[in-house]
């Protein structure tokens, strides 16, 4: 997770638009005209950002390690909502 100090959105602002669902805490934000979703600001901490890394320039995906996650039951985890190098 980013804090709101450490990100900036940089171009495409205006074609973003916010989708909420359930409990209205997340905050999805996708493009209006492609529907990729660049960030959105998680349920699980709604004052920082959760980035695709695949909006961010220069980045080679091929050199990130990918970690397994079970989504479907994150919540029943005793260290949930997130495990990885992205946890405070």
């Amino acid at each position: 997770m980013v804090p709101p100090e450490r990100f900036r959105l940089v171009a495409g602002g205006e074609n973003l638009e916010t989708y909420q669902f359930g409990t209205f805490t997340a905050l999805h934000l996708f493009c209006r005209h492609c529907g990729v979703a660049p960030f959105y600001r998680p349920r699980a901490d709604p004052t920082k950002y959760m980035i695709n890394v695949r909006c961010l320039d220069g980045v080679d995906l091929g050199t990130l390690q990918i970690e397994k996650f079970d989504g479907r039951s994150w919540e029943a985890r005793p260290d949930a909502p997130y495990t990885g190098i992205w946890k405070d």
